[in-house]
């Protein structure tokens, strides 16, 4: 049977009707609009199923499961949201129950990075691994652990918070979860953005300067003079990757995986942050786990989110 996949960002909600071998059938975005509230969102994504069924021919019946993956804090045991950083508002929503109720459909929730990895273990960069890391690199830094072939969701459905593995002892960056030290503070989207602007600030000429013309340099815009050429770009990504291969060096040194996966927004950056991630590894895991590990780029791009989270029902 066809399962309904539901990827919830802070601009946009990704809804798809995914067949048994992982195929998107269909497929719709609807903006989140998080400022007018969760109610309004969740009115917006009930239409959006209704719509999906109307156009696909499908009723409730021919619908196995709904599976949401969201950003932030999520209670899989009893399909709750409990709280989404970057959309806010949703604190404490029973989404589960509240979709359960409108289409009688066995519904699940749960990380957003998670879904990635449970797409990517089933039809993407993972398939045919027992091990493996997935992690996405963009706003902040996430991930979704497989250990023997099984999603890891921890005591209290808060596993995988690789972004918040501590660089630093003392002081270092200050991060959005209100610690020091952060990974994530040190090697997100913002962190490159802080860097980009400390090299302009040094009197560093830049590409990317010329290319925000005027505007607010991005991670995007550092990216793409990383790409042009520009060493100093590149120089940013060789530090961001460095960092990420110092964190997962400690998390291989855990879990000894097959893969680790690399997705999200600063991934597509390429080799200009996966070649310093990887030398890292090598550099600082343990030799017979470091030299088992593959870092690969993912597969499924923004598809992975919703192929994911139509595979809850069963994971």
């Amino acid at each position: 049977m066809n399962r309904i996949g539901i990827d919830v960002g802070g601009t946009n909600v990704k809804i798809a009707l995914v067949d048994e071998n992982g195929k998107i059938i269909y497929s719709n975005s609807i903006p989140t609009r998080a400022e007018l509230g969760y109610e309004f969102t969740v009115s917006n994504i009930k239409q959006a199923i209704y719509d999906l069924l109307k156009e696909t021919k499908h009723t409730s019946s021919d619908i196995e499961g709904i599976g949401f993956g969201f950003p932030g804090q999520v209670d899989y045991k009893e399909g709750i949201v409990r709280n989404a950083p970057n959309i806010p508002g949703w604190v404490e929503v029973p989404i589960a129950k509240i979709f359960e109720d409108e289409f009688h459909i066995p519904t699940r929730v749960d990380n957003d990075v998670r879904c990635a990895a449970l797409g990517e273990l089933n039809y993407g960069a993972g398939k045919g691994c027992e091990n493996l890391i997935c992690i996405t690199i963009g706003t902040g830094i996430g991930s979704g652990l497989i250990v023997n072939g099984k999603l890891v969701r921890g005591a209290s459905n808060a596993a995988g918070e690789i972004g918040h593995i501590k660089l630093q002892y003392h002081d270092g960056p200050i991060c959005g979860c209100g610690d020091t030290g952060c990974l994530e503070a040190f090697a997100s989207g913002p962190a490159i953005v802080a860097m980009a602007e400390e090299y302009i600030k040094g009197g560093k000429s830049t590409k990317y300067r010329e290319m925000a013309n005027g505007n607010p340099i991005t991670p995007y815009i550092v990216c793409e003079a990383a790409k042009a050429g520009d060493p100093v770009a590149q120089r940013i990504f060789a530090t961001i990757g460095e960092y990420i291969g110092i964190g997962m060096a400690g998390v291989v040194n855990l879990l000894n995986p097959e893969k680790i996966i690399v997705g999200g927004g600063v991934a597509e950056a390429g080799d200009y942050i996966i070649n310093p991630l990887v030398d890292a590894i090598k550099r600082r895991a343990m030799k017979i786990a470091g030299s088992t590990v593959e870092v690969v780029h993912a597969q499924l791009g923004n598809t992975a989110g919703v192929i994911g989270a139509s595979l809850l029902i069963e994971s």
